[in-house]
């Protein structure tokens, strides 16, 4: 089969992962696969060499546009896919609208999150819709929440959870204590551990007022480790400070091997407000961590059971919750990274989730 994949951009995030994931998956199976990144400076790509990665570069005015649009356009007139698969908001609308000249057998629209954007952004994605053959969404709550808002046709939309390489989230000691090591954290403080961008969706307010209100309730105080950049650096590591936390809280920044990261922490804590289906959470279930996390998006379909789950917007449950979890004991803790590990195995592998698309790509 011969698929096209259009992504916004390959920054470092959880639908560029994943799109770069599931292109090596279907490449590996023998499929011929191309991604088109709208803008550039990729900071991801796709590990099988066989994958043709195309940049167009795009800028935000109306000549650059229309060459990206002319440049995509004569790409996929190359290619001959018979399914273009777009992802991200900017995506979807590019490849529908490109769909109006270009021959597309298929076009899957897929989006990564419950929210997208303000009323303008829904109504666009409405009356380009029917443009797709189908849209998708990655969490069941997510699909529900574009459907509500009329973003699709409920008629023509399904749900395909992300996926991860199960291998490469693998619990290491060795990990756990070099790191702990880096930052100055000795085996027996507790140390939450967060990921994600320093954005409004990640409610990281949220997570320092819970952390603030933990304090002394456990032997050794804990700390709190951040993974992430963006544009809220500046405001959060205020509040930290007027929150008496800072000396606790390790700002890492972007990191590259936060699969090594998920094995220094004990707990794993998001406290989002809003989300589609983050690939961290069931990455740090594959590193047979404790999770706390808010009930948004499609966090409660990942858990399944399985860690804490509060409700959004709430620092006193989210404290609740850690408080309940630093208490565990050593066993309990295990038992429930253990089981955590067995549900991801079973239902969110990226070999298991690529089987899912093929499906769904023969079946249109």
């Amino acid at each position: 089969m011969r698929i096209t994949f259009v992504i916004t951009g390959l920054n470092i995030g959880g639908a560029e992962i994943q799109v770069c994931n599931l292109a090596d998956e279907l490449s590996d199976a023998g499929n011929n696969v191309q991604l088109i990144s709208i803008s550039g400076n990729s900071q991801r790509r796709p590990k099988n060499s066989a994958i043709h990665l195309v940049e167009l570069l795009m800028l935000k005015n109306s000549l650059s546009f229309l060459k990206a649009y002319f440049q995509a356009r004569k790409t996929i007139r190359e290619f001959q896919p018979d399914i273009v698969h777009s992802h991200m908001v900017h995506a979807n609308i590019f490849s529908r609208l490109l769909r109006i000249t270009t021959p597309i057998p298929k076009l899957i629209s897929t989006s990564h999150n419950s929210y997208e954007g303000g009323s303008l952004r829904a109504f666009i994605c409405r009356i380009t819709d029917p443009l797709s053959t189908l849209s998708t969404n990655v969490s069941l709550a997510a699909t529900k929440s574009i459907i509500n808002r009329g973003s699709v046709n409920k008629n023509k939309v399904a749900t395909i959870h992300n996926g991860i390489k199960i291998e490469n989230f693998c619990f290491n000691e060795v990990n756990r204590e070099k790191l702990r090591r880096e930052i100055g954290v000795d085996p027996q403080t507790p140390l939450l551990l967060s990921v994600g961008r320093l954005a409004p969706a990640k409610d990281y307010p949220n997570l320092l007022r819970a952390f603030a209100a933990i304090k002394n309730s456990t032997p050794v105080e804990p700390q709190l480790a951040i993974i992430g950049s963006g544009a809220l650096e500046t405001e959060l590591k205020t509040l930290a400070i007027e929150l008496g936390v800072a000396d606790r809280v390790h700002w890492l920044g972007m990191k590259t091997n936060v699969h090594e990261w998920l094995s220094a922490g004990d707990i794993f804590v998001m406290s989002s407000a809003w989300e589609g289906f983050p690939l961290v959470i069931i990455e740090a279930m594959a590193a047979e961590r404790v999770v706390v996390a808010t009930d948004c998006g499609g966090i409660r379909e990942a858990l399944s059971g399985n860690g804490f789950l509060v409700p959004p917007h709430s620092s006193a449950a989210l404290a609740e919750a850690i408080i309940k979890a630093l208490n565990l004991s050593p066993e309990e803790a295990r038992q429930m990274g253990a089981a955590s590990r067995c549900h991801i195995e079973q239902h969110f592998s990226m070999s298991a989730i690529a089987q899912k698309w093929i499906a769904l790509y023969r079946s249109l």
